[in-house]
């Protein structure tokens, strides 16, 4: 709040200037009353400059609470206005966690032995995705970052956030969707367009000045309880830019089966439906076939989704409050001397 140029930091604290004229009540309240019988029993004429100027302390203490009331709102004023520029958008991350990310194509290293399950764990697609999430988190400070996770069905992990430490944990607890030969129970699948379109609405709804969903997958969508053809015009709508990335090599990647065993994986992702999502969102397609490709790609997302805007903020401020301090400090001091000396009321 700012009045006459001076920005008030704290203005509802000025209301405490409302006990002012309390505090002139009880002042006048105070002892100095003499009882007479009777009025004829004070000298005519009594009326001196003292009893005219006798309400003079009382005021000086209702001023003084004013005063203070003032110093509490925190009146102040910038010194230098500087300049300052900042980043801010919102974006969702879509993160295909069906078992085809179990795959260790992305991994950087030779493919895990079978054996520790951290080790398995930390070799696949899925957590090579994560390493590399971690560090772009880390370099958007000002982002607000969601999280979406999808299978054969696709949910939320993380709403967007500017809390990234929570963000990240949300990432690292991903775990691979559930296979079971019920198809009731089964979880594994791959539902781009559910993806998409739960991950279009989430940013959607954010207010930023920027609105980007970055969609991982490393298959062919199978599961079309949502059209993507939907998905993509509900992106287009509200104004999402959408970059896809195809994750994995071309031809087949080593993983880890269920029972312990070290085999092969054919790929089979849908390149068109990744670049027909980018191209109509406005979006751009990647294709990572390996670790440095996955850090590239996350690097150049990073560098294209950077909305700078710039705005006038004080960085240093000249406080006036002790100054106000100082004459609430002052009027008490005055209305007590004058009190105890020449306005002074007998007992």
């Amino acid at each position: 709040m700012t009045i006459f140029g001076v920005d008030i930091a704290h203005p509802w604290f000025a209301l405490a200037a409302l006990a002012a004229p309390l505090a002139w009540w009880l002042a006048r309240r105070g002892a100095g009353r003499v009882v007479f019988s009777s009025l004829r029993a004070l000298p005519a004429g009594g009326r001196t400059w003292r009893t005219a100027i006798a309400w003079l302390p009382d005021a000086l203490f209702a001023l003084a609470v004013v005063a203070l009331a003032i110093a509490l709102a925190g009146p102040r004023k910038g010194d230098e206005p500087a300049r300052v520029r900042r980043d801010g958008i919102g974006i969702v991350m879509a993160v295909d966690i069906s078992g085809s990310m179990r795959a260790q194509d992305l991994a950087g290293e030779r493919p895990a032995t079978c054996v520790d399950p951290a080790e398995v764990q930390a070799a696949t697609r899925l957590g090579a995705v994560k390493r590399v999430f971690a560090r772009f988190v880390a370099g958007r400070p000002d982002d607000a970052i969601g999280l979406v996770a999808f299978a054969r069905y696709a949910d939320t992990r993380s709403p967007l956030t500017l809390d990234h430490a929570n963000l990240v944990a949300a990432a690292n607890a991903l775990d691979f969707a559930r296979a079971t030969d019920d198809p009731a129970t089964n979880e594994d699948g791959t539902a781009i367009g559910a993806g998409l379109e739960l991950a279009v609405e989430r940013v959607a709804d954010f207010k930023a000045r920027g609105k980007v969903v970055v969609l991982l997958t490393d298959g062919a969508s199978n599961v079309h309880d949502i059209d993507e053809d939907q998905a993509i015009d509900d992106a287009q709508k509200r104004g999402v830019r959408v970059y896809t990335i195809g994750a994995g090599t071309n031809g087949t990647a080593p993983i880890c089966t269920p029972d312990g065993r070290l085999a092969r994986l054919r790929g089979d992702l849908d390149e068109n439906l990744l670049r027909k999502i980018a191209d109509r969102t406005g979006g751009k397609f990647f294709r990572a076939t390996d670790a440095a490709s996955l850090a590239s790609i996350y690097g150049e997302i990073d560098r294209l989704e950077r909305t700078t805007f710039e705005e006038d903020q004080f960085t240093d401020y000249h406080q006036y409050f002790p100054a106000f301090v100082v004459i609430a400090m002052a009027l008490v001091a005055i209305a007590l001397a004058l009190r105890g000396l020449w306005l002074r009321r007998l007992p």
